[in-house]
């Protein structure tokens, strides 16, 4: 259920806000448990990643609530600003991160960070502040990722696609022509789990060809059909919906592996329902849900808040657990848990203070020089 804290201003989905959170949150278990794995088939947060794919389908819903009505007194360039001034603060503040802690990261898993010279890392950073991937001939250290010094700007590139694409085009499509879309970016995502050699819909973060092949399909889907949803749905009102809702997600990302190495297919079939259906009934029923108390509402203001920033400056952390991993071989879960809860904590703490002390007083700036 929508409310309007602000006279003046389009009323908003609190529920949403705290989903967004409950999902980047899983998103820093998934990077803590991925490193204790030998494969796609044992991580213990195994459905982790399909966080990003539920990021990118709120975030078309947002759009289309915020900005299908405004186009007639909004032009592409205030668009394009107001994008900016949301997004890119963090971007320079998560790039700026990793590279503070790129050489510190020195380990067996990258042996050649130390022969990096600093001109190539900052030259790195610097165009990771713009969120354009560097080709793989920058690839500074080892692992092939379009943002060496954060990874997870890989999935800020493509929702900046999708923005662009919603502006020049998609946001004058009919809800028939966007149901078109939307239902062949259905059968692209179903064909690319199934049929992945991995069984899974897990890429999207190296720039060569299948790479990119899979970053625009787990994109394609999901935000557009946020945005179809945000048009065609009509809210109802559902009690408790934050706490069915969160345990849905929850349930969904936590899933264990299905199939096992011998039916690969099954995980994607799983994947694809949960992406394409799963996904989509959440959202609607965080739209719908009613705030019962002033703890709830608090509760999934602080979740929605520090969402965007926890996703933004968690990695950089998240690569001193993985080089200290690959330095003592054979840590188990039981060794590791102490280490990744105080990641877990640490970076909820620093999303917390970036907000408060340079995400929104950047924004505040940026938003008076940029009119």
């Amino acid at each position: 259920m929508m409310i309007n804290c602000n006279p003046g201003t389009k009323p908003h989905y609190p529920i949403l806000d705290g989903l967004r959170g409950v999902a980047a949150m899983i998103v820093v278990t998934f990077h803590l448990a991925e490193p204790l794995a030998t494969g796609h088939l044992d991580i213990l947060v195994n459905h982790g990643y399909l966080a990003v794919d539920f990021f990118f389908l709120l975030s078309g819903f947002v759009i289309g609530y915020a900005y299908d009505d405004r186009w007639g007194k909004m032009t592409i360039g205030t668009f394009f600003r107001r994008r900016i001034e949301r997004l890119q603060p963090m971007v320079v503040l998560g790039m700026t991160l990793g590279a503070i802690g790129f050489y510190f990261t020195d380990s067996t898993i990258w042996p050649d960070i130390h022969t990096v010279p600093v001109w190539k890392m900052l030259l790195v950073m610097l165009i990771g502040y713009t969120i354009l991937p560097v080709p793989l001939s920058m690839d500074i250290r080892g692992w092939q990722e379009m943002h060496p010094l954060n990874s997870v700007g890989w999935s800020l590139f493509f929702e900046y696609i999708a923005n662009i694409l919603y502006a020049i085009g998609i946001r004058k499509f009919s809800n028939t022509a966007l149901s078109i879309l939307v239902a062949m970016s259905a059968v692209a995502l179903a064909h690319l789990a199934i049929t992945s050699p991995a069984g899974d819909v897990s890429g999207g973060w190296t720039l060569n060809w299948e790479q990119v092949r899979i970053g625009f399909t787990r994109t394609m889907y999901p935000f557009f059909a946020g945005l179809l949803l945000s048009r065609v749905a009509k809210p109802t009102r559902i009690k408790n919906a934050f706490l069915w809702c969160g345990l849905l997600l929850a349930a969904v990302l936590y899933m264990p592996r299905i199939g096992g190495a011998d039916h690969l297919w099954m995980n994607g079939m799983y994947e694809a329902v949960c992406i394409i259906l799963v996904f989509p009934l959440i959202v609607y029923m965080g739209a719908s849900g009613v705030i019962h108390s002033e703890t709830e509402r608090r509760i999934c203001k602080f979740l929605g808040d520090i969402s965007y920033p926890l996703y933004l400056v968690h990695y950089p952390l998240v690569y001193f657990y993985v080089a200290w991993i690959s330095n003592n071989k054979g840590v188990t879960l039981a060794d590791a848990w102490p280490y990744a809860l105080a990641i877990l904590v640490g970076g909820i703490v620093l999303a917390y203070a970036s907000l408060k002390w340079y995400d929104e007083p950047v924004r505040k700036w940026l938003r008076k020089k940029l009119g």
